[in-house]
Parts: structure tokens; C-alpha cells; sequence
């Protein structure tokens, strides 16, 4: 774990740690949600949002402008350690996943089928739904596995044939908590269909670091910023040359290969720099050493080492106070014991709502949210018999002396339903 020294420092880089600006103190633990934002991406913002000059003018701001943008579509594939392509900046994360897709299966060659998985999100989920229906191809869904909250390359290999022409990944779970083996899943598509345009929804998995497009041959890679320290109104995406090639929607005449249409608005581009730069600082303080790309999978490292022991502690206790485990009644979404687990418990108690449960968090001043048997989460709910849980998700600023009032809490939520 980070020392005390330290996660000050990383602390003090971020904005509300532990003061809600509308209710107060309070511990947030709902990062699945919506990670807490870097004070320089909240300057950054004001910054650029002041600045009146666009791109493509002949005066000194507009080109500083276009250097800023130019950057950040470095960093971006710096962040992703991915070479070529395109760098896509959107409306939202939903946006570029609904966007890639459609690209995909419409320029993909004629017939086949679409395929993904039962543990992704409703945006990838909700994508492949309607573009393969638009293109006259069958849907197929991955059955993952209710036990460990993963899908494995095991279980894509089952499903792949030479007739899949799109096909979709999901990185980490944000109901489940589990990361899944992308570079292995991918290497099982591509071994059945070399030529099938496999596209990654990154959005729970970018906070925990440890992107790396060299590892995984995918052609596109989406995440939503403000998931990963930035601010909300912007989704990030990479994109491999070849989907880049084929047609998309453009201005007639425009430049070719070009994803993005009218203005862009520089802030976005300038604070996904600033969250670049953070994983660059923080991957120096943990003994990160060379080039920067080094420095942030050093950070993505420490980071993952931190929130592995704050889950740990979480499930099953520290120093006198007992984990999650040892309460009465509790389930595990995924299992208590699981190493894909990536900074996020979900769990139940038989006996006790779990809309109570948030909202004696809330009363605690504990900040969680509560996953519904809905579209969002009802595939991985349902097969479980669960028509909720309690979702507590950390990131790597959280604090063990944090654990320790949750468990508290939920010692005392325990004990007042006579569990």
C-alpha cells in the first residue's frame, strides 16, 4: 500500500476527497460512478473554457490551440501504448462504443455475426443489439461465468467462428468488479476470424491503470474520462488504422480519414494531458524510472497493489473489525476470493435491503450506490437471484483508515436489521 507520506500527496492532487461541496464530510466510495477529479483538470477547464479563438485560424492562439490538441493525441496513445491510428474524442465513452461499432459492422465484409459477451455493459451490449440487426447479422452473446463474475478466452473460443466479422470485449466489469484477460481474449478471436474488427469497452478499467494496446490486438479502445480523473462531456477513443479506414460520417470534401466533425472543444483534449501527466508523477513517486511511458506502468502497478489490499481489508477485516465475509447473510458478487477483482466489491445481505444499506451508508457519511437487476445490471443480477446488491468502489486515493469506517458502519447496519 501507499504510505501515509504519499497518499497525502496523491490526496491533496484531487478536488472533494472528503467533503461533498453540497452534503458535507463523507467518504466516497462510489468511484465506479464517477471517479474524483484532479484539481488541475478542474484549472484546466476554466482555462480553456475562457479562451474565444477555434482551430484553423491564422493567429497565435488558434495554432497554440491546435498544438494542445496535437499533444493530447499523444498522450492518448501514450496512456494506451498504442501505435497508429486514431485518437477520437466524443460525447461520451456510450457515444464512441455506439460509434465504432456501427462502423464496424457496416464496413465490415457482408454476413456473419456479431459478437460479445453477457457481462458487458448495455453500451457495448446496446450497440451490437442494433447495428447488427441494421446490417442483418445474428447477435451472439458469451455466457460468462456467474461464479467469478468473468468471461474468459476459453469461453470466446467456444463461440468465435471464421464467420465473425465485429466483436466486442469487455475490459473490467463495473457490477462484477472483475478485469477479464482482453490480450487472451483477443488472441482467441483472432486465431478463428483474423480479419474480425474487435472493439474494447475500457471504461471501468482506465482508473486502475495498466492499458496497453501493444499487448492486445484490437482495433478500438474506448474510455470515459471522467472515469479516469478528468471531467464530465467528453468520451476518449482510439481507433486502429483499418477501422479508421473504413467510412464513417464526415463533411463531404473534409479531410480523409477524419472521425471528428465541427469544433473541438480544446479543454477536453488539454485535461485528459492532465491525467497523462498525473499517472506520469505518480509512476515517478513509486520508483518508476526512463521514459514516461515506464513511469505510468509503474503507477498502474502501484495502483493496482494499493486497491488490492483496501478490497482485501474491505472482504475480509483489519485489525479487530471483521470484513464483509464474516457478516450474516452476505453474498459476494464474483466471490470472495478473486484475483481479477479490480477495486470494487458488490455484495448483499438476506436479510437487509440493500437500498437501506446505502442509505445507512449515507447517513454514516459513507457515499455507495446501490445496482438494480435493471438493464444496466440485470445479466449479471439475474442469474444469481438477486434483484439488487450494495456496490462500494474504490480508487487508489481511498485510505485503509476509509475501510475501517465502512466496516464500522456496516457492523452496526448488521446488527440493528438482528442479522
Amino acid at each position: 500500500m501507499f504510505d501515509d507520506t504519499l497518499l497525502a500527496e496523491i490526496r491533496a492532487r484531487f478536488a472533494h476527497v472528503d467533503t461533498c461541496p453540497l452534503s458535507g464530510p463523507r467518504i466516497f466510495f462510489e468511484n465506479a460512478g464517477g471517479a474524483l477529479t484532479l484539481n488541475s483538470v478542474v484549472d484546466t477547464s476554466a482555462l480553456y473554457a475562457a479562451i474565444p479563438d477555434n482551430q484553423g485560424r491564422d493567429n497565435p492562439a488558434s495554432r497554440a490551440l491546435v498544438e494542445v490538441i496535437d499533444r493530447a493525441r499523444d498522450d492518448v496513445r501514450l496512456f494506451f501504448n498504442a501505435t497508429g491510428g486514431a485518437v477520437v474524442v466524443g460525447e461520451s465513452g456510450t457515444e464512441l462504443l455506439f460509434r465504432l461499432v456501427r462502423d464496424a459492422c457496416t464496413g465490415a465484409a457482408p454476413g456473419g455475426v456479431v459478437l460479445g459477451s453477457t457481462v458487458e455493459h448495455p453500451a457495448s451490449r446496446g450497440a451490437c443489439t442494433r447495428w447488427a440487426d441494421e446490417t442483418g447479422r445474428a447477435y451472439v452473446q458469451v455466457p460468462h461465468d456467474d461464479a467469478t463474475g468473468q468471461v474468459t478466452a476459453e469461453a470466446y473460443a467456444a463461440h468465435v467462428t471464421p464467420e465473425t466479422r465485429v466483436a466486442t470485449i469487455l475490459h473490467t466489469s463495473p457490477v462484477t468488479g472483475m478485469a477479464n484477460d482482453l490480450p487472451a481474449i483477443a488472441a482467441a478471436i483472432r486465431a478463428v476470424a483474423p480479419e474480425a474488427f474487435i472493439i474494447v469497452d475500457g471504461i471501468q478499467h482506465a482508473s486502475h491503470g495498466r492499458i496497453d494496446l501493444s499487448q492486445a490486438d484490437v482495433d478500438g479502445y474506448v474510455i470515459s474520462p471522467y472515469k479516469v480523473f478528468s471531467r464530465h462531456g467528453y468520451g476518449v477513443a482510439w481507433a486502429s488504422d483499418r477501422l479508421t479506414a473504413l467510412r464513417h460520417d464526415t463533411l463531404p470534401g473534409g479531410p480523409a480519414r477524419n472521425w471528428e466533425q465541427g469544433t473541438r472543444d480544446t479543454g477536453a483534449y488539454a485535461t485528459f494531458s492532465d491525467v497523462v501527466a498525473y499517472f506520469d508523477w505518480l509512476g515517478g513517486r513509486v520508483g518508476g524510472t526512463g521514459e514516461p511511458r515506464q513511469r505510468i506502468e509503474a503507477a498502474g502497478t502501484a495502483i493496482a497493489q494499493h486497491e488490492s489490499a483496501l478490497t482485501h481489508a474491505m472482504i475480509n477485516g483489519t485489525d479487530n473489525l471483521p470484513g464483509l465475509r464474516a457478516l450474516p447473510g452476505v453474498g459476494i458478487v464474483g466471490g470472495a476470493d478473486n484475483a481479477a477483482r479490480e477495486g470494487l466489491v458488490c455484495f448483499w445481505l438476506e436479510h437487509v435491503d440493500s437500498a437501506r444499506i446505502v442509505e445507512a451508508l449515507n447517513e454514516a457519511g459513507i457515499r455507495t450506490h446501490i445496482r438494480r437487476a435493471d438493464h444496466y445490471s440485470g445479466t449479471i443480477l439475474k442469474p444469481l437471484g438477486r434483484p439488487d446488491c450494495v456496490r462500494v468502489s474504490l480508487c487508489h486515493y481511498n485510505s485503509l483508515a476509509e475501510v475501517r469506517a465502512f466496516l464500522d458502519a456496516m457492523r452496526g447496519i448488521a446488527a440493528e436489521s438482528g442479522a
